[in-house]
């Protein structure tokens, strides 16, 4: 895939199955009925001119340059908005529109700055492309009179300028921010020749606004109007290679833009079958910190983590970590090492991982940062459906009826996804929110949740268990489909379970502080409203149980009957890019790649002939329980790759004592992260432009990663890993990560049809990929569910044992904001810093009164496991007695007061709900004070190289 810009064909594509016959320019030409003529001519190979129409948006008709003849038709009609018909006679190209054109031309130039050469977006202008395209040469009218010309420009925004002297008032950019984004954070302001582009009140600018900086209006604006700064810097860029976003699981495709290797822009690809063409702004804009001053670059080794960094060659680097964890083996045996994979890493790179640790190191202690996030999915649809992901491709919310979001903050973690589902929401669909906060789509521009269930922290399955009492009892469930698919005596046990009056929204409103009208309310809603599908997240496994929740969502989906079709299904909301990838490539103790056990003989005979070793058919070591290990004595041995345990683990504290216990930690990461204070060897990482391989997004969509630039280290990951196998004597000799993926094909049923020619051919997949999906799987479980029967299983509520009292009144629940991305240690190296430089804590109004604060004021977070400092932001989104903060910055350390209770099936760490005390503060605590000054920068001292 090259540079070239992909076509735009003016208005949007019919879905009508109905052909219509007509003649354009002489040719006979035949497309769906609705079709407008421009895209009509457009697809005949015929580009009619235009400034305000585009494919992404709706038909708008106001340049008045795509004027058109039509036999018979009144005058000349805009193609844009007028529908082909049969028999109709169109001409495009008459001496009369050339006439028209030039003429609406010339009114658009005579308040347009000439400063072509010196503009830039000089040759990446559609006005500069349309006045060439009618034929203008001269400007009658003269720039005496009145003008734009002279318009401030507002620069206010991190990463792209606003020229109002340059802008024609076409509109894309308020349509795109509206039907692209949803967030109607533009607007034209008065009329006629007073008409500008607003972004908000008066006064606002940019930044300030309510604008996203998704960047939907950046790539609709036809002129200079809104243009990115660093193409401002840098130039327009020569050259593109299509790949796929770093940030979460949406997984949008981008075209990469560079200029040499530096890296221009990134345009959202429109054939993108995650993003279908739109960005978030992290996707679009935060991808600077891959040239960051703090990327490290070179191998770093050091004895002890209190001397200094000493910087050393890939070679030495690698026999230095061979001969410690040969020494450790040796010394306490191969249950002292273990190893974390990557969710930021391909498929390709954290197959190796966990294929060096089995292989290499000789145990199954390896695990990755699913355990922390979306290990309870794995376990609840394995159990109910069979299969350890979601149901749905995200094309499928726009069949939905009903949309239910539980525990999941789409327009801030899932932004793009977000927008989809808003524009469903907007043409009728119903949503509900079970949430303790109050997200933004529960009220947002034209969109509006029918029900908000404000839950209390930790009651989610008495929740869902309420709801599927309304629905059982008052006879709502879809008895055909449980008989056809389900196991029947498993859903009579469950129906019995639910049924009992002590599972009644009445009796379980004291417990989840939502009243019993609402919650059956909204089973009658859900089960009765059409199409109705689930999406959930963190919110729902960061919980002690969290996989009874999970299961408890995959136990109503099917005794309503939604699942398998589009518009329906359950559906996890993955966080990063490839946590799902991370899971399907055996990163877990107990499951080699394709979540088959490790105790299943003809499996493991499966990868002992392929990686000629034998394995142990013990599961190894959780994340937890190697910290625990590492406490004791009996665990020595670590090899991080892109992960930040210490940052992103709950109990800081134990996670610190569990590092400072181990001989040698193998840091492997772009950054000289928190984890890093702890590691005796660093290897540097590569960014997703470095590199190729791929991801897995939140609906099992495989897609490419293209390696845009040479990696600045030197290796891409999978090299890495592999010249750490290689020191150790495993003779690996991949010379491309499609060599890898051939290898999962080979040993993986699900990917059994996957490889890089077939991915750059279809652009994506969805796995399963097998002989008997050879295009992939967009829905699951059509037929029937993977593991025959669907299963039932009872959820029984129990209580966390993290309890609020005296002490410790309040509970806090934590979550991402849009700008930045798990730990931050991207997006804080990029200008995204300018909207979150700090994390704040929530609190409702009447706590923050009750204890003398005030919005802004320093505050003291306490817990039974430890305290931070951070500033209050008193907000009603969190109902009294709740508050909530995100954990971006290092400097907060939000981890440090959560507790060690997890999930009782994965050990997910409860995160979200901790007992804690707020009080007031006077300032930051003396090692935040510090923590740039000496945390930060002690780390960077690197020795210099021996003589």
């Amino acid at each position: 895939m090259g540079y070239e810009p992909q076509r735009d064909l003016g208005t949007p594509a019919s879905r009508s199955t109905e052909m219509v016959a007509l003649t354009i320019d002489g040719e006979p030409i035949t497309v769906p009925a609705g079709t407008s003529v421009m895209r009509a001519a457009a697809e005949n190979g015929t580009s009619i001119p235009k400034l305000c129409a585009s494919d992404d948006l709706k038909s708008f008709g106001s340049c008045r340059l795509c004027l058109v003849e039509i036999d018979g038709a009144r005058g000349t009609p805009a193609s844009c908005t007028t529908p082909v018909a049969e028999g109709m006679v169109v001409r495009t190209q008459t001496p009369r529109i050339e006439k028209l054109r030039r003429g609406v031309m010339e009114l658009y130039i005579s308040d347009h700055p000439l400063d072509c050469l010196t503009c830039s977006a000089n040759n990446d202008c559609e006005l500069q492309d349309q006045a060439a395209a009618v034929g203008l040469r001269d400007v009658r009218y003269g720039y005496q009179g009145a003008n734009h010309l002279g318009a401030a420009i507002d620069t206010s925004n991190p990463y792209f300028d606003f020229d109002p002297s340059k802008c024609i008032v076409c509109s894309r950019c308020v349509r795109a921010c509206d039907e692209v984004q949803g967030t109607f954070a533009l607007t034209i302001d008065d009329r006629g020749f007073a008409s500008t582009v607003s972004a908000g009140l008066p006064g606002d600018n940019f930044l300030s606004s309510e604008c996203v900086s998704c960047g939907a209006c950046v790539q609709a604006c036809p002129t200079a109007t809104l243009t990115e700064k660093a193409v401002k810097t840098i130039g327009l860029p020569d050259k593109a290679v299509v790949t796929t976003c770093a940030y979460c699981g949406v997984g949008c495709t981008f075209r990469a833009e560079m200029r040499g290797e530096q890296l221009v822009r990134m345009v959202p690809w429109k054939d993108g079958k995650a993003n279908r063409g739109h960005s978030c702004v992290k996707g679009r804009f935060a991808w600077g910190y891959a040239r960051h001053q703090d990327r490290i670059l070179k191998p770093m080794i050091r004895a002890r983590i209190d001397q200094p960094w000493r910087e050393v060659e890939w070679d030495e680097a690698f026999a230095y970590a061979a001969s410690e964890l040969n020494r450790i083996r040796d010394n306490h045996g191969r249950g002292a090492l273990g190893g974390i994979t990557s969710s930021r890493c391909t498929n390709e790179e954290t197959y190796l991982v966990q294929k060096l640790v089995r292989a290499g190191f000789g145990t199954n202690n390896v695990d990755t940062c699913a355990r922390v996030c979306h290990s309870p999915t794995g376990y609840g649809l394995k159990a109910t459906f069979g299969t350890s992901a979601g149901t749905q491709d995200f094309d499928s919310v726009m069949d939905a009826d009903v949309i239910l979001v539980i525990g999941a903050n789409p327009t801030d973690g899932h932004p793009v996804f977000a927008s989809r589902m808003k524009r469903r929401l907007r043409e009728g669909a119903k949503l509900i929110v079970i949430d303790p906060r109050r997200i933004d789509l529960v009220r947002s521009p034209h969109v509006e949740a029918s029900h908000h269930l404000a839950l209390q922290p930790g009651t989610n399955v008495p929740v869902l268990t309420a709801i599927a009492h309304v629905v059982v009892t008052e006879g709502l469930a879809d008895e055909a489909f449980v008989r056809e698919r389900c196991d029947w005596d498993g859903y009579l046990d469950w129906a019995g379970f639910v049924s009992q009056p002590r599972n009644s929204p009445e009796t379980l409103e004291g417990v989840t502080r939502v009243p019993a009208a609402d919650l059956r309310a909204v089973a009658r809603l859900y089960a009765t409203g059409g199409n109705a599908a689930i999406y959930y997240g963190l919110g729902v496994t960061e919980h002690s149980q969290g996989s009874s929740t999970v299961i408890a969502i995959a136990n109503l989906a099917m005794a309503t009957g939604n699942i398998g079709r589009p518009g329906v299904g359950v559906n996890p909301l993955r966080g990063q890019n490839n946590v799902q990838g991370a899971c399907d490539m055996g990163s877990f103790p107990h499951e080699l790649p394709g979540y088959r056990h490790i105790s299943d003989g003809p499996t493991r005979a499966l990868f002992e002939e392929a990686w000629g070793v034998t394995l142990d058919p013990e599961p190894g070591l959780r994340i937890p329980n190697m910290l625990d290990a590492a406490v004791e004595g009996s665990f020595k041995a670590l090899y991080v790759q892109g992960e930040d345990i210490l940052q992103s683990d709950p109990n800081t504290a134990h996670v610190a004592a569990g590092l400072a216990a181990m001989e040698c930690v193998i840091v492997h990461d772009l950054f000289l992260n928190e984890t890093a204070n702890y590691a005796h060897i660093f290897l540097p990482g590569s960014t997703f432009l470095e590199k190729d391989g791929t991801f897995t997004n939140a609906e099992r969509r495989i897609q490419p990663v293209r390696k845009v630039m040479s990696p600045l280290n030197g290796l891409a990951d999978w090299e890495v890993t592999q010249g750490l196998a290689n020191a150790l004597g495993l003779g690996w000799s991949y010379t491309h990560p499609s060599e890898i993926m051939d290898e999962i094909a080979r040993l993986t049923p699900s990917f059994a049809g996957v490889n890089f020619a077939k991915l750059d051919a279809a652009g994506s997949l969805q796995w399963p990929v097998n002989e008997a999906a050879p295009e992939g799987s967009p829905v699951m479980h059509i037929d029937g569910f993977v593991r025959g029967k669907g299963n039932f299983v009872v959820t029984d509520y129990v209580p966390t044992d993290e309890k609020t009292g005296p002490r410790f009144p309040l509970l806090l629940t934590t979550g991402r904001i849009l700008a930045h991305y798990n730990v931050g240690a991207q997006t804080r190296r990029t200008e995204n810093i300018a909207w979150h430089p700090e994390d704040r804590l929530e609190i409702h109004p009447s706590d923050a009164e009750n204890r003398g604060l005030k919005d802004g004021d320093w505050v003291r977070l306490a817990s039974r496991s430890g305290e931070t400092t951070l500033r209050a932001l008193v907000t009603t989104r969190v109902a009294p007695g709740v508050v909530y903060t995100t954990f971006h910055h290092p400097t907060t350390q939000a981890n440090v007061v959560t507790t060690e209770y997890s999930d009782w099936a994965t050990n997910c760490p409860e995160y979200k709900v901790t007992a804690v005390q707020v009080a007031a503060s006077n300032g930051p605590s003396e090692w935040q004070e510090g923590y740039e000054a000496i945390g930060v920068r002690s780390r960077r001292i690197v020795a210099e190289p021996a003589e």
